[in-house]
C-alpha cells in the first residue's frame, strides 16, 4: 500500500481555499527517518478533518476570520519552514476501504511517532518559538508611558532565552531615524483597506537580538504617539499592516499590547496562537464600529459593546488564546466591578485564561553603579555615593542641603489614577513638617496650577518640574530618601521597581502591581522593602508617610538595612521573560489541540 503523509496547516490557516492548495509536504510513511518533500497530487488524496467545536467560547461573538473579501492569499510555497502549529494527517490512497475509526487510529499513532522523531525540519527546538510583538510605542524609539519600557525590554529578554522575536511598531514622526539607524527604505507590501490597496513600507533594524520592524505609512506615522482625533482608524490600519506582514513571515505566537494593537487578535483569528496583554484596562479605545469594515473585520457586536460601537480591547479579550496583564494582583482586580472598567463580566468568562506577570526593568540602564546621569555612582555593597547624589539634587532644586532632612520624590503623570489628589492634600503637611519634595511630571492642568502655587509658597522646600526629563528622573531616583506612589489603581508600576534599585524606599498604596512588589516593613520586618497603605484616603496615606519618616529619622540601623535589602532585590526582565515563555508554550500547546 502506497501510504502518504501530508503536512497541512490548521483548517483556518489559509481560509477557504481548496484542500489541494493547503498541502505543503508529502512524506512516505514507510521512511519516517528522513523527511522528503514531494508535490501533493490533490486528485488522488482526500483529507478528512474537521475543527473541534469551541462550545461557549465568547470569541464566537467576534468576527470569524477578520479578513475582507479582497484578501490576497500568499502562496503556500512561501513558507519555507512550517509553523509550529502545523497539523500532520495520515492519509491513505485506499481510504475508502478503511473504516473511519481505523483511519483515526492510524493518524493518532502516526502523530505520536512523529513527535518522538523530532524531525528538524518539522519540529522546532522547544525554545525556538517565533514571536511577533505589536505595540504602539517601544523604548528607546518612542516612549510615552510604561508600555514603551515593556515593548523595548521584554523582546530582548525573550531573545536571550532563544526566541526568535520580531517587534512591530509604528514609524512615528517623533522617531529620529538617523539616530536609531532606521534605513530610508524597506520591504513594501500592498495592504488592503476598504476597496483600495495602500502601499506600506517596513524598514527594519536589528537591536540586541530582536528584529524591530517599523510600519511606515502616513496613515500611521504622526507627530505624536497618541492624541490624534483619528487614533482609532490609525491604529486599526496599523493592526491590518502588521497582520499582512505576519502572513508573509509566519509566527508561532502573536503578542498584542493594549487597545492600539488589540484588533490584530481577531484579524489573526485562529491561524496563530495569540496573547493579548492589558497594560491599563481604563483605556479601551472605544470608537465607532465603522472602523471595522475597511480593515476586513465584521461589525457583529459583542455583548459589552453598545449598538454601533467597537471596543478593540474587549474584542481582543474575547478572542485571544490567553489574556495577560502586568501583575498577578491586577489580574485578580480586573475581575471585579471596582477595577474591571465595565469588562469584568467578559473577563470573568475568560477567568481560566487570565494571567498576571510582573514587569521587569532594564537593570543595565537603571544601575546606580554605572548611571552617567547621577552625581556619584554607588552600589548595594558600597552606598556612600548616595549621600552625594542627595546633596547634588538638593542643590539643583534650590533646596537646603541637609543630609538629615528627608527628601521625598514623585515622578509620573499628575492625574488622579496616580493619586495626585492625595499627594496634593498631604503636601502642605509634609512641607510644614520639615520634609522636602521633588516632583517631576505633568497632567491635569488644575493640579499643575495647584502645585505651582505650592512652589511659590515653599520655594526652598519644593523642587517642581512640570514636564518630563529622563536624566532628571534618574537623579531623583538616586537622590531621594523616599519615593511616593499612592495610586488609585496601578496595573504594575515601574517607578517603585526603579526606586528600589536605587535604594530609595517606596511608600505606596497596596494595589495591583504595587502590592505584588512592595512589602510593608512593619508587617514583615525580615523581608519588608517599603511602606504601604490600603484604604484610598488622606488619613491612610498620612499614616504610612508618618511611619516611613519615623524610621528615617529615628532608626538609622533599620533604614540602612532596609536600603540594602531593597538594592539587592532582582527586578530584571529575566525572571519575567521565563514566565512569558512558559505562557507562550501553554498558548501554543492549546492552539494545537
Amino acid at each position: 500500500m502506497d501510504d502518504r503523509i501530508l503536512l497541512r496547516l490548521r483548517d483556518r490557516a489559509l481560509g477557504d481555499e481548496p484542500i489541494e492548495d493547503r498541502l505543503q509536504l508529502v512524506l512516505r510513511s514507510t521512511s519516517l527517518g528522513q523527511a522528503r518533500g514531494r508535490a501533493a497530487d490533490g486528485r488522488s488524496v482526500r483529507a478528512r478533518e474537521r475543527l473541534e467545536a469551541r462550545e461557549g467560547d465568547p470569541a464566537d461573538q467576534c468576527c470569524r476570520e477578520g479578513r475582507g473579501g479582497d484578501h490576497q492569499r500568499p502562496p503556500v510555497t512561501r513558507h519555507l519552514r512550517p509553523p509550529l502549529n502545523a497539523r500532520v494527517l495520515y492519509i491513505s490512497q485506499r481510504h475508502q476501504r478503511v473504516s473511519v475509526a481505523a483511519q483515526r487510529g492510524r493518524r493518532a499513532r502516526f502523530l505520536r511517532t512523529l513527535d518522538n522523531l523530532r524531525v528538524p525540519s518539522l519540529i522546532a527546538p522547544k525554545a525556538q518559538l517565533r514571536v511577533a510583538f505589536a505595540a504602539a510605542e517601544a523604548a528607546p524609539f518612542a516612549k510615552v508611558g510604561g508600555l514603551a519600557d515593556v515593548a523595548g525590554s521584554l523582546p530582548q529578554a525573550l531573545a536571550r532565552l532563544g526566541c526568535e522575536v520580531t517587534l512591530y511598531v509604528p514609524l512615528h514622526g517623533t522617531i529620529d531615524r538617523a539616530k536609531s539607524g532606521i534605513p530610508a527604505a524597506g520591504a513594501e507590501r500592498s495592504v488592503s483597506y476598504g476597496a483600495s490597496h495602500v502601499r506600506v513600507a517596513y524598514p527594519s533594524i536589528e537591536r540586541d537580538g530582536v528584529r524591530v520592524v517599523f510600519v511606515a505609512n502616513k496613515r500611521v506615522g504622526r507627530d505624536k504617539v497618541y492624541g490624534a482625533p483619528d487614533d482609532a482608524k490609525r491604529y486599526a490600519f496599523f493592526c491590518r499592516s502588521v497582520a499582512a506582514a505576519i502572513e508573509d513571515e509566519p509566527a508561532d505566537i502573536v503578542h498584542a499590547h493594549d487597545w492600539h494593537a488589540a484588533l490584530l487578535v481577531p484579524m489573526i483569528g485562529r491561524r496563530v496562537a495569540t496573547i493579548f496583554t492589558i497594560h491599563n484596562l481604563a483605556y479601551q479605545g472605544k470608537t465607532s464600529a465603522e472602523i471595522l469594515a475597511p480593515v476586513g473585520l465584521v461589525k457583529t457586536r459583542i455583548s459589552v459593546e453598545k449598538p454601533g460601537e467597537c471596543n478593540p480591547m474587549a474584542r481582543a479579550i474575547a478572542r485571544a488564546d490567553i489574556v495577560s496583564t502586568v501583575s498577578p494582583g491586577y489580574a485578580k482586580e480586573i475581575l471585579t466591578p471596582e477595577f474591571g472598567e465595565g469588562l469584568e463580566g467578559l473577563l470573568q468568562q475568560r477567568k481560566a485564561d487570565v494571567r498576571g506577570i510582573v514587569n521587569g526593568i532594564d537593570t543595565e540602564f537603571f544601575d546606580p553603579a554605572t548611571d552617567p546621569h547621577i552625581a556619584a555612582n554607588y552600589s548595594a555593597e558600597d552606598r556612600r555615593g548616595k549621600a552625594q547624589c542627595k546633596a547634588a539634587l538638593q542643590t539643583e532644586g534650590g533646596l537646603r542641603v541637609d543630609a538629615e532632612t528627608p527628601v521625598l520624590g514623585v515622578i509620573g503623570r499628575l492625574v488622579e489614577q496616580k493619586g495626585i489628589d492625595l499627594l496634593t492634600a498631604v503636601a502642605p503637611d509634609l512641607l510644614e513638617g520639615g520634609a522636602q519634595l521633588v516632583v517631576l511630571g505633568s497632567g491635569d492642568p488644575a493640579y499643575e496650577e495647584r502645585w505651582r502655587k505650592l512652589r511659590e509658597r515653599y520655594p526652598s522646600r519644593l523642587f517642581l518640574t512640570l514636564g518630563f526629563d529622563a536624566a532628571l528622573a534618574q537623579r531623583i531616583y538616586a537622590g531621594c530618601d523616599l519615593f511616593l506612589m499612592p495610586s488609585r489603581f496601578e496595573p504594575c508600576g515601574l517607578g517603585q521597581l526603579i526606586s528600589l534599585r536605587y535604594g530609595t524606599i517606596p511608600v505606596v498604596r497596596a494595589v495591583g502591581g504595587l502590592a505584588d512588589t512592595v512589602r510593608d516593613v512593619d508587617e514583615d520586618p525580615r523581608a519588608g522593602n517599603g511602606f504601604s497603605f490600603r484604604q484610598y484616603d488622606r488619613a491612610a496615606f498620612s499614616g504610612a508617610l508618618a511611619r516611613a519618616l519615623r524610621a528615617f529619622r529615628r532608626d538609622g540601623d533599620l533604614w540602612n538595612e532596609l536600603r540594602g535589602r531593597a538594592m539587592h532585590e532582582d527586578h530584571s526582565w529575566t525572571a519575567s521573560a521565563k514566565q512569558y515563555l512558559d505562557m507562550y508554550r501553554l498558548a501554543h500547546k492549546r492552539h494545537r489541540e
